[in-house]
């Protein structure tokens, strides 16, 4: 079981988060990384060709979720776990405050 997200860096896909069997994966879309603007989207996980793994959801990207009375509120009203944090990932972090935003694969950025 695969499942796949876009990661948008100031409105430019920089790349894939995909959460498989063994926990997780990041990797920057090859033109991403041409672009001369180009950014890491955390200093945590710098530009790289390759891609990097980890067992627990990236903390950076962990971050990004929302909490207290704003995460009960979507829970409740979308039907989310608490613990699955890949979801919630996915579902409530399409319009962050930020420059990263985490849209479902098959979607885009604006949908």
């Amino acid at each position: 079981m695969t499942q796949k997200a876009k990661i948008f860096y100031r409105n430019r896909l920089a790349g894939y988060l995909e959460r498989y069997e063994a926990g997780y994966r990041f990797s920057y879309e090859k033109a991403y990384l041409r672009h001369a603007e180009a950014r890491p989207v955390s200093l945590t996980i710098p530009l790289s060709e390759y891609s990097y793994t980890s067992r627990i959801l990236f903390p950076f990207f962990d971050g990004l979720i929302p909490e207290g009375w704003l995460l009960n509120i979507a829970r409740q009203n979308l039907n989310l776990k608490e613990t699955d944090r890949f979801e919630l990932l996915v579902t409530l972090c399409k319009d962050t405050i930020g420059a990263v935003t985490v849209v479902p694969d098959g979607e885009d950025a604006d949908e």
